[in-house]
């Protein structure tokens, strides 16, 4: 791996990480089209993904800090009373459980299918096309029938299950943990702003811990890939990543998902036609 290789998998992390189109899927022909992929070692490329989504969580970090430290405050302050009082002001609290509910499925399963995940299957052509079909399918149901008359701070603990769920979907490649949480709370009732942002808040934990973890396993084999590398990705996809969380909130403000799934659908589609035409391998 090059810095120029770094630079691009950077930007393509901080693109994709927020838009619903899938960070693993893209990053995953990137590093298949620049020959950084090691079918011996596949846990490595699972690694260095998850390591430098540790970029895009500081962007997010950087672009909702005040209402992370909010929901900390409100959380340590009010956490307990939230659980027998429904009372106004403990919004911040409310949304505090509802992250830590939402997190629990894709930690359980997470950890469950650790090895299916870093394997080679989570790197196959066949399911990340597959993947990027069959949510984009999904997420037009989801903008057919979502009512989008809900904000978050009517959500209940059962809707922090469902996304969270939704959030552990996005373990298989190509169905991106942004499209699944952000096509189940659209189910659920959500406007399209406040799904996105529930989104965002609940990646937070996720995205910190998978990260923390990968960049202690990746200690064996980080001077591989070059630390240099991994930095300038890392840094790289924090930027491009707070450019996307800007452009993704305002664009849901006034417009619906639909570029996102004829992208989704054309995407998976040319994979699929690339593949049975032999001009790729699974």
């Amino acid at each position: 791996m090059t810095i120029l290789d770094a630079i691009l998998l950077g930007i393509i992390q901080g693109l994709t990480e927020f838009l619903p189109v899938s960070s693993t899927a893209h990053l995953t022909l990137g590093g298949r089209a620049l020959s950084l992929i090691d079918a011996a070692h596949p846990e490595r490329w699972t690694a260095f993904i998850a390591v430098i989504q540790l970029g895009t969580l500081a962007a997010i970090l950087i672009y909702f800090a005040k209402d992370l430290v909010a929901i900390v405050r409100g959380f340590v302050v009010h956490g307990r009373r939230f659980l027998t009082d429904r009372s106004q002001g403990l919004g911040e609290a409310r949304l505090g459980w509802l992250v830590i509910v939402g997190t629990l499925p894709v930690v359980i399963i997470g950890l469950t299918f650790k090895k299916v995940i870093e394997g080679n299957l989570t790197k196959s052509l066949e399911v990340i096309g597959t993947g990027l079909i069959v949510l984009a399918l999904v997420l037009w149901l989801a903008e057919r029938v979502g009512r989008r008359d809900r904000t978050i701070a009517e959500a209940t603990w059962k809707d922090a299950l469902w996304v969270g769920l939704a959030q552990a979907v996005a373990l298989i490649p190509g169905s991106s943990r942004s499209g699944t949480t952000i096509t189940a709370a659209l189910l659920l009732g959500m406007k399209r702003e406040d799904a996105a942002r529930f989104s965002f808040l609940l990646s937070v934990p996720a995205i910190g811990a998978s990260g923390l973890l990968q960049l202690y396993e990746m200690r064996s084999f980080i001077d591989q890939l070059g630390v240099a590398n991994v930095v300038v990705a890392t840094i790289v996809s924090a930027v491009v990543g707070y450019a996307s969380i800007e452009f993704l909130l305002r664009y849901l403000r006034t417009r619906s998902t639909a570029i996102f799934i004829f992208y989704r659908l054309f995407a998976g589609a040319t994979i699929w036609a690339l593949l049975l035409s032999g001009r790729i391998s699974p």
